[in-house]
């Protein structure tokens, strides 16, 4: 493990945790790759300095007036996010139908937050109504415009929609994230029950953030606010996590497995001789962790090599290096004791545990959906069975609410007959949420 941040900067370091042993012949190494940023009193450096800039893109689409409190959730949970904004931050509202339309401060600019903006901001809230349809690349295409005409580094969008994207095809809304991933995140929100989740999720994917389901439209703006408190944590944007291999090796697959599971393999951008970026998106206080998977050449017992350098970096100015933050190594050990090359690394079964129940629960809730009882009762189980195993409570309770439990540790379950909307798409939306390695 090694550091290299600057002493007033958020420090981030690298660990790696693997079981490098490998059977004679043997080619796929897994790691998990833990980082972790730590800013102490510099938390607050980003918004102060005027470095952070926000859009929020409100859903004021014709379904948001039935019921009444949608609209009025959204106006309240906007405002909310409006006062959690800190002196010096960028900002706009953006009202979404099938057009996206500029709330505040309007003339296509953003305005800096202080108490005078803020107050004019809510006041223009007042006049949040709703109709029309839902077209969401127009909302995230003028949010793209917005930002992009700031020279703030933490870009980040957060939007909230109550229906699906029914009048924009899908190719459209597709090809609109494409063109805004790497300009700013995004943390998306489904409220009510009329929405699809995998859009929501998607958008979130996509733009490297967070997704979730607010049922209640009550609880809106307790969940901006927690949004927006966690966006003004943010100091350091555009990490990536940049993963080097020797000749012969190659990488199968990166994926982010907390606080999330997160495919990032697809996301890699070429980045001289062996190297690829992947994106890892805005940092604050906090750790992650990534499982990458090494396929290297076969070598003969006792020889042992490098399999993978992983270092965090971010980009330098036009045509400077990037700066490096931290780095760490994943290794291969060629042995002949199967006892060392049978061992499995315990940070690396506990996360392809939670991926795999992140998959079980999807693919059991599709197999649901499709009338597929068996098949929806044998996935459900598994994924009963692994967030006991793991001692992901959370998801457990979700589980509970769409099975009734009859053998945890078996995996022995009964679908429940009736599930409440609320409680599937709860579980939908939430199934990729992770929990760490237990501490022993």
């Amino acid at each position: 493990m090694a550091n290299f941040a600057k002493p007033s900067a958020p420090r981030f370091s690298v660990e790696v945790y693997q079981n490098e042993f490998l059977p004679q012949g043997g080619r796929d190494v897994h790691a998990i790759v833990t980082v972790t940023s730590s800013g102490g009193a510099t938390a607050t450096r980003a918004a102060a300095h005027g470095s952070a800039a926000v859009v929020v893109m409100v859903d004021c689409s014709g379904s948001m007036e039935y019921p009444p409190d949608k609209m009025r959730g959204a106006r309240e949970a906007t405002a909310a996010a409006v006062d959690t904004l800190r002196d010096g931050t960028s900002f706009a509202v953006v009202a979404g139908t099938h057009v996206a339309r500029e709330v505040y401060p309007g003339q296509g600019r953003l305005a800096v937050a202080d108490p005078a903006t803020r107050a004019q901001a809510k006041e223009a809230l007042r006049g949040l109504s709703s109709g029309g349809g839902t077209a969401i690349g127009t909302w995230l295409r003028l949010a793209d415009g917005l930002l992009r005409q700031t020279s703030a580094p933490i870009r980040h969008g957060i939007l909230l929609t109550d229906g699906r994207n029914e009048h924009e095809d899908p190719a459209v809304l597709r090809a609109t994230l494409d063109a805004c991933a790497g300009r700013f995140t995004c943390d998306a929100r489904g409220v009510g029950t009329d929405w699809e989740v995998k859009e929501v999720t998607g958008i979130a994917s996509a733009l490297l953030g967070s997704a979730d389901i607010v049922a209640d439209p009550a609880h809106l703006a307790e969940d901006f606010t927690l949004m927006m408190e966690n966006v003004m944590g943010k100091e350091v944007a555009d990490v990536a996590l940049r993963l080097w291999t020797p000749v012969g090796a190659e990488i199968q697959y990166v994926k982010q497995v907390a606080p999330a599971v997160q495919d990032l393999t697809a996301r890699r951008v070429e980045a001289g001789p062996r190297a690829g970026d992947y994106p890892t998106g805005s940092w604050g206080d906090e750790s992650r962790e990534y499982h990458v998977c090494v396929r290297v050449p076969g070598a003969a017992v006792g020889q042992e090599m490098l399999a993978a350098r992983a270092t965090l970096v971010l980009p330098g100015p036009a045509g400077a290096p990037p700066e490096v933050l931290a780095q760490g190594l994943v290794r291969a050990v060629w042995t002949d004791d199967p006892a060392a090359s049978t061992a499995i690394n315990p940070q690396v079964a506990h996360y392809t545990g939670q991926a795999e129940l992140a998959q079980a629960i999807q693919q059991g809730l599709e197999a649901r959906k499709l009338g597929d009882v068996d098949g929806a009762t044998a996935k459900l189980g598994r994924a009963v069975q692994l967030a006991t195993a793991s001692g992901n409570a959370d998801t457990a309770k979700l589980l509970a609410k769409v099975v009734d439990v009859v053998d945890a540790a078996n995996g022995t379950v009964r679908l429940k007959a009736k599930v409440a909307d609320a409680d599937e798409m709860t579980l939908e939306t939430r199934s990729t949420q992770t929990v760490r390695v237990k501490k022993t």
